[in-house]
């Protein structure tokens, strides 16, 4: 369960090759081991987190919005954590889609 979203907030995140083979972009954590999908708070927050993430070249990238409750629903049993972060990159909450969507 979060403490910053419930399951009818919108979430901004980031899409891997928008309007064709769309995925979230992923990210690993690789001191703690750990894959995720940043989402942000904020639209703005989300474009200036863009810039800091690891990206595959020739690949388009897009910041959208998704319901809380969605975006869990679609990344339960990928084997990503959720991350909500700042525009910094800062980790405000870190969660298991698993057990944050219907909250």
């Amino acid at each position: 369960m979060s403490k910053l979203v419930n399951s009818e907030h919108w979430v901004w995140v980031i899409v891997q090759d928008p309007g064709g083979n769309e995925e979230f972009l992923g990210q690993k954590d690789t001191e703690k081991g750990v894959s995720f999908i940043p989402a942000f708070l904020e639209k703005e927050e989300a474009e200036k987190g863009l810039a800091k993430f690891s990206k595959q070249e020739g690949r388009k990238y897009e910041v959208q919005a998704i319901m809380f409750e969605d975006l869990c629903h679609r990344i339960t049993g990928s084997g990503f954590s959720l991350f909500l972060l700042d525009g910094t990159g800062r980790v405000l909450e870190r969660l298991d889609p698993e057990h944050s969507g219907g909250q």
